[in-house]
């Protein structure tokens, strides 16, 4: 329980919970639109295997020290691989928060309460676009290191970052899905990853 004023505590939601990135990943450059890799749908990886582990630390710390970084698709690294790493922590149009994870071979269950919102992409920089997006989402798919598959519900800002990166798994980018002629808009700031 949290008092008036402060930050509400965010309880980290299982069956995603399970995995933890060992803090071992290493910081991979970031491709840019028009690469190829990122018009290509990825190939389903094994969850199991060490260079997918490896893969999904790599994403992991990439995406940490790439400031505003919610989420990153290992196509975003020049990988053409079905496999994403997702944080919105602290993210203040976050709801449901399951922590940093990774998903393997992810797909969509279901998704539901359609919305129009604003979104960016470290591998289009210099724009963003409206984007019609599910705010309920369920999701399949399965941890690095694992061969069970999980499903769990995510809504608002978690969800509009799963089906952002799962389109970066199925060869797509954020502009393939503006709303309209109007709806791609110049990025106003943009930060460079430290590190």
């Amino acid at each position: 329980m949290t008092g008036a004023g402060s930050t509400p505590q965010v309880e980290l939601l299982d069956p995603v919970a399970r995995w933890n990135p060992r803090g071992d990943g290493r910081v991979r450059p970031v491709v840019r639109a028009p690469a190829l890799v990122l018009a290509r749908p990825g190939d389903p990886v094994d969850p199991c295997a060490e260079e997918t582990v490896r893969l999904a630390e790599d994403l992991v710390a990439t995406m940490r020290v790439s400031p505003g970084c919610v989420g990153l698709a290992a196509s975003q690294i020049g990988i053409g691989a079905r496999i994403f790493a997702v944080d919105v922590t602290g993210h203040p149009k976050a709801r449901t928060n399951h922590g940093v994870f990774v998903l393997c071979n992810a797909r969509i269950v279901s998704a539901t309460q359609w919305q129009k919102g604003r979104e960016g992409c470290m591998s289009v920089p210099d724009l963003t676009g409206d984007v019609k997006r599910a705010r309920k989402l369920v999701v399949a798919g399965l941890l690095p290191g694992s061969d069970e598959e999980i499903e769990f519900e995510t809504d608002a800002f978690e969800a509009r970052a799963l089906q952002h990166e799962i389109d970066h798994c199925d060869g797509l980018i954020f502009l393939d899905r503006v709303t309209g002629a109007g709806a791609v808009h110049t990025r106003k700031v943009y930060q460079e990853p430290r590190g």
